[in-house]
């Protein structure tokens, strides 16, 4: 294992460059942030670096007997509230940089939800595609055991992203637990309920857009039954807040897959175009009117934009050609710094991701306390705890956006930096 408290440089040289990284685009929304709110410049300075990022070497047996050798990854960026809380993905493109942005995301993204979690990510550099399910499991219990010795209920909490799941968060539980030689549930979030997970995790994130979605909708004065959506990306998190959108009355208009996007300008029957965990890549199978590129998805002429398929898909490039008159982040860092202040100056209203997907690390919360408490909630009961926990977060970020007349990116960021600088002024700097 290596440890290092270094991380690559942003490569600001002073240009209006468009960010090629989550760590670029983080540490500039960083910046942008802390002008509108009275933080000490050593904490500023403080979080825009990790304080630590864990690399190992992961090696895996193959079916047929080869031996390889993956690289693996946890950015642990900020505790000062809480463990470290943040998802493990296996993704061919993971590497320190994109984890170490990632985990300050999700510093800002607890802070905001007033979580006691400080911000991590992770993962293998692999295409889980290429992977079969026994090699998975080893993968994951070898990253487990790599891993041990940094993460655990107190200290931090993995949880699934893309390429991963409740199965890989159940194998990965189940190893640290072995090697403990104790059941600790509480070292995962994310897992099936059979074996400490949570009613409801799953749909979390896609359910806080929703709910997010329908704030926004209410707040700029327009009505649920005639709100226009376009949804891109039709995974776990679009498909859910499409459906749920859907079910309250509002018009999705479009969403899409890695394939392309299906459109009905009176509307599309969600609960009839599979997800893509019910039938992979099957959104243009379905019966529409019309067929989009994904580009042109972010195009189109509604109300609300839902980009909830991967990073930065609105960009310099596109900002200026979209036409939805709010956009809800589902995915994480789908929308650039340089195409933010595009959408800003066209008067599109941007709800970045930090609170509209917070339900994911929500109910992750939610998770681990009934871990510790070895008792677990109905659905129902996680239902109403995140909608809770939503509109309190919503609130909060709203007020900022009247009392400094800010964006709402800027304003989800004023709080959350609030949170983090009033417990690290309490709790001092270590000499």
């Amino acid at each position: 294992m290596t440890t290092t408290n270094a991380e690559p440089d942003d490569g600001d040289d002073g240009k209006e460059v468009e960010p090629d990284s989550a760590l670029v685009t983080a540490r500039r929304q960083l910046e942008r942030a802390a002008a509108h709110v009275d933080v000490d410049d050593g904490v500023i300075e403080r979080l825009k670096h990790p304080t630590r990022v864990q690399r190992v070497a992961v090696p895996l047996e193959r079916d047929d007997g080869s031996v390889e050798v993956f690289t693996g990854y946890r950015s642990q960026h900020d505790d000062v509230r809480g463990p470290y809380k943040g998802g493990l993905r296996f993704h061919p493109a993971v590497d320190a940089e994109e984890c170490i942005g990632l985990s300050m995301w999700m510093t800002w993204k607890c802070a905001v939800m007033d979580l006691p979690f400080g911000g991590g990510k992770g993962g293998v550099a692999v295409e889980p595609k290429d992977l079969s399910t026994d090699e998975k499991e080893r993968l994951t219990r070898r990253f487990a055991e790599e891993l041990r010795d940094v993460v655990g209920p107190k200290k931090d909490v993995p949880a699934p992203d893309m390429g991963t799941d409740a199965q890989t968060m159940a194998w990965f539980m189940d190893a640290y637990s072995m090697q403990e030689g104790e059941t600790i549930p509480g070292v995962v979030t994310g897992k099936p309920p059979v074996v400490g997970g949570s009613e409801g995790r799953e749909e979390a994130p896609g359910r806080s857009v929703a709910i997010i979605a329908r704030e926004a909708a209410d707040y700029y004065d327009y009505d649920l039954d005639e709100t226009t959506v376009a949804v891109q990306g039709y995974g776990s998190v679009g498909a859910n807040a499409a459906r749920l959108l859907d079910d309250w009355g509002a018009d999705v208009v479009a969403v899409s897959d890695v394939n392309g996007a299906i459109y009905d300008p009176d509307g599309l029957d969600t609960r009839s175009v599979p997800t893509h965990e019910e039938e992979p890549e099957a959104v243009m199978t379905h019966d529409a009117p019309e067929k989009l590129s994904n580009e042109e998805v972010l195009e189109l002429d509604v109300d609300v934009l839902i980009p909830a398929a991967v990073g930065n898909v609105i960009t310099a490039d596109n900002a200026g050609d979209v036409q939805a008159d709010v956009v809800v982040e589902g995915a994480n860092g789908p929308t650039t710094f340089a195409a933010d202040a595009i959408l800003e100056e066209n008067d599109v209203a941007v709800v970045p991701d930090i609170l509209a997907n917070a339900g994911g690390v929500t109910v992750s919360y939610f998770e681990w306390l009934q871990d510790i408490n070895r008792r677990q909630w109905s659905l129902e009961r996680v239902h109403d705890e995140l909608e809770t926990e939503m509109l309190r977060a919503w609130n909060a970020v709203r007020e900022e956006v009247e009392a400094r007349d800010t964006s709402w990116r800027d304003a989800a960021y004023v709080v959350a930096l609030s949170r983090i600088a009033e417990a690290k002024s309490t709790r001092g700097l270590w000499p």
